[in-house]
């Protein structure tokens, strides 16, 4: 069992969801890459500022802009989004993912469910597919359906489509300010990526996916419902044999008490970083972590779900579906990485009528920070490259209330 300190396992996982230290990708391509390498993008509708999934890419990749990961998806055809937790995947994984997908159409109540209590809009739905070929929700009129109470959908053509979708018959063709735009399976994927996985391989290959995504993981239970689709009473099986080949290692964490998995294939890195070297497919194009800061998106795997705290020592909560009344911070407020640590959060709103992105609100972890010198310019070459990607003409950071700070983002 290889055994590393707290700085090495926050490292490790930065570096492996491709945020330490600093940016290593470009432009489209780069955001191509990106997506291989965190291996699930996660997806949400909620457009504050900017999308969670369009931020995450930002903190990641060079000289982007928000929506660019919908063209490397719906045009080049290189990933595709499913799910119930829904994230995007690579194109080259749908085999595996099928397994899943005849799964939760065989095994899943609340699948079973909707195709009893949907059966004929399901037919229906396949019929007009296949004789117009992309269809989205909004192409069916709410009085001339079948209301339901779903939160997948207030129609029956919506739960029709969502099931079509969930059991692998249609996928996303494109999607429409956010919302999906189905069509037939074989209209959209390779006709040589449309088969399913031996049921073994693709359990290996799940969870393997899984460490991957999680750089460091305990395989617990709810990472397995977030993606696996693994039978759970087979994880320890198969963890042992994956053990057994070499493809997962056991990892102890100094202060922690529960033995991770990471990949075989990452034992070297563990170990450079271990000895203080960073590999040399990390290096950053431009700017490093410490010399500019970057913010991690609302749902970054590394700091969501309660993440931050472990990692981090960083209590970070999302309180965007809070009440006003019971949040600390801000609507939507997002982390703020300075070398390897998360040292401060800040909310923010677009103006979008006058190109305004203001700053509402900035709290520093170490109060030392507000009279740092290097802090202060990392932080503002941060916000004048976020102030671009968001399309913004001006920033105002009248809010936040260190003068050093505030000085350096009104340069």
């Amino acid at each position: 069992m290889l055994t590393i300190d707290i700085d090495t396992a926050r490292r490790f996982i930065l570096g492996k969801q491709g945020l330490w230290p600093g940016r290593r990708w470009r432009g489209l391509e780069g955001v191509e890459q990106a997506m291989a390498a965190v291996e699930y993008l996660q997806l949400d509708p909620l457009q504050i500022i900017a999308r969670s999934q369009d931020i995450a890419l930002h903190s990641r990749v060079l000289d982007t802009t928000p929506g660019m990961w919908e063209d490397v998806a719906y045009q080049k055809r290189k990933f595709f989004d499913w799910g119930g937790w829904l994230a995007v995947r690579p194109m080259d994984e749908l085999p595996h993912w099928r397994v899943v997908m005849r799964r939760e159409r065989d095994d899943a109540s609340r699948i079973r469910d909707m195709a009893r209590d949907h059966a004929d809009a399901i037919v229906e739905m396949r019929a007009i597919l296949r004789e117009r070929g992309a269809v989205s929700n909004r192409d069916f009129k709410m009085a001339a359906r079948t209301r339901t109470q779903s939160y997948r959908g207030r129609k029956d053509s919506a739960l029709a489509l969502y099931y079509l979708w969930r059991t692998g018959e249609v996928m996303t063709h494109h999607r429409e300010r956010f919302e999906r735009v189905y069509a037939l399976t074989e209209t959209v994927a390779p006709a040589h990526l449309i088969r399913e996985s031996a049921e073994a391989e693709a359990d290996r290959f799940l969870i393997k996916k899984d460490v991957s995504f999680s750089g460091l993981s305990r395989m617990n239970r709810v990472s397995d419902s977030y993606h696996r689709g693994v039978p759970f009473d087979r994880v320890k099986q198969i963890i042992a044999a994956l053990l057994a080949d070499g493809d997962l290692i056991e990892v102890q964490v100094e202060g922690w008490k529960a033995v991770h998995y990471a990949l075989g294939s990452d034992d070297a890195v563990l170990h450079d970083l271990s000895a203080g070297r960073v590999p040399q497919a990390w290096t950053p194009l431009e700017t490093s972590t410490t010399e500019e800061v970057a913010f991690l998106a609302p749902l970054d795997p590394v700091s969501a779900r309660g993440r931050a705290k472990g990692l981090f020592d960083f209590d970070y909560v999302w309180e965007v579906y809070k009440p006003e009344r019971q949040r600390k911070f801000g609507y939507y407020t997002l982390p703020i990485l300075w070398g390897d640590r998360l040292v401060a959060r800040f909310d923010s709103k677009l103006d979008r009528a006058t190109g305004t992105f203001v700053i509402l609100g900035l709290w520093l972890e170490d109060q030392s920070l507000a009279a740092d010198e290097a802090f202060a310019e990392a932080l503002a070459r941060g916000f004048t490259r976020f102030v671009a990607f968001l399309g913004a003409s001006k920033l105002d950071a009248s809010a936040i209330g260190e003068p050093l700070l505030r000085r350096r983002l009104a340069v």
